[in-house]
């Protein structure tokens, strides 16, 4: 049995206090911490490493979607520059993700920017929106017991 180890835990302190938000933060969380564990701890196959780095790439695509349409719909003041941090590092991963498929494997340094830039981008970036989301009536937890996305992600892969 191979041990596993949370490479960023999930904290309180991380939360912004929005369920469907802080969901897509744990499912990324979730996704460093499986490439940490395969690529770092077990040095496992690297079709299996490329895997996990294309589906981080595609999840947090799809939670800056999300994040960037509620800035539409509620109209955002820092949407541009918020946007912008969104767009350096989805490049950022399409870059990583190129470089491990010339050879360049997926190191410590890696997977220091990966958590610094999550923490710090949740920390500082994110944060800022909690209040402003609040204010405009987003609720802090789902009606039901599951968000859409959440749905939709799990139906692609956990067939």
């Amino acid at each position: 049995m191979s041990t596993t180890q949370e490479y960023i835990p999930w904290t309180d302190e991380i939360s912004v206090g929005i369920q469907e938000i802080d969901e897509q933060h744990k499912i990324l969380i979730g996704l460093i911490n499986k490439l940490y564990n395969e690529a770092i701890l077990h040095k496992t196959d690297d079709t299996l490493i490329s895997g996990i780095l294309a589906e981080l790439t595609q999840y947090t695509t799809v939670h800056f979607s999300v994040e960037e349409s509620l800035f539409r719909i509620f109209d955002y003041p820092d949407v541009d520059t918020h946007q912008k941090h969104h767009e350096q590092l989805k490049a950022e991963l399409v870059n990583i993700r190129k470089k491990f498929d010339q050879g360049t494997p997926v190191n410590l340094e890696l997977m220091s920017f990966l958590r610094q830039w999550l923490r710090q981008h949740i920390m500082k970036d994110d944060k800022q929106y909690k209040k402003f989301f609040l204010e405009k009536g987003v609720s802090t937890s789902w009606a039901k017991n599951r968000s859409w996305v959440g749905k939709i992600w799990d139906s692609i892969y956990l067939k």
